[in-house]
């Protein structure tokens, strides 16, 4: 009997998205501390699951989970007291992976936006993020300001620490502007030094960072 055929989805990894085989899969996880991923039966299943957030379908330890998403507005003050709330937070959205993405950056305490590029063609949530994340950093360093600045992607934590973005995604003419951009924050990285603390958001304790643009 052939084996019936397994969808899966990359929440965090070398690159994020739905891959048809395991053989795919592996090659976004591979070498990738804490990735996140899991198998899906049906690709409407794992095409939902993957605009979902991760903690409704797998925790820390990559188990499943039936976990009720929290509410930022709704944390208790010990919670909230965790935030600094006195700091940028970015994010970024894309429909289909590939596929249209934006980002933008607002200031945590009242998620008043400070700047917002896109949308841009045929490109990936993890480039977003990490444009985002060195679009922030610039603006950190341009003001003077000595804020720290959310990221709820450790992908694009990685990237920028060591400086080199990890895609699949190939150069085509459609995506020829957002690479540019890609180029440019690369360049960036390695001809700035920055002093701004990146910190991870916490989604599964503290709810959706407050740049995410609710479309999930």
């Amino acid at each position: 009997m052939a084996k019936k055929k397994k969808y899966y989805v990359v929440w965090e990894g070398n690159d994020t998205g739905i891959f048809d085989s395991w053989t795919d899969c592996q090659l976004q996880i591979k070498g990738y501390p804490g990735a996140r991923y899991k198998s899906f039966k049906t690709e409407a299943e794992a095409k939902a699951a993957y605009h979902d957030d991760i903690s409704e379908h797998i925790d820390y330890s990559g188990k499943s989970a039936g976990k009720v998403k929290p509410s930022l507005s709704l944390l208790d003050e010990k919670t909230r007291a965790e935030i600094n709330w006195n700091s940028i937070s970015v994010d970024a959205a894309c429909s289909g992976n590939p596929g249209v993405m934006e980002y933008r950056g607002v200031m945590t305490q009242d998620a008043s936006e400070i700047f917002r590029l896109g949308p841009f063609q045929y490109g990936t949530n993890n480039l977003g993020e990490f444009l985002a994340l060195v679009h922030g950093l610039a603006f950190l360093k341009k003001q003077g300001s000595d804020l720290p600045i959310y990221s709820d992607s450790r992908t694009a934590m990685a990237w920028v620490r060591n400086k080199k973005v990890k895609t699949t995604i190939k150069r085509v003419r459609a995506n020829t502007k957002m690479f540019e951009l890609v180029d440019r924050a690369v360049l960036w990285l390695h001809n700035n030094s920055y002093t701004t603390k990146i910190i991870k958001w916490e989604t599964e304790k503290w709810g959706e960072i407050p740049a995410d643009f609710g479309r999930k």
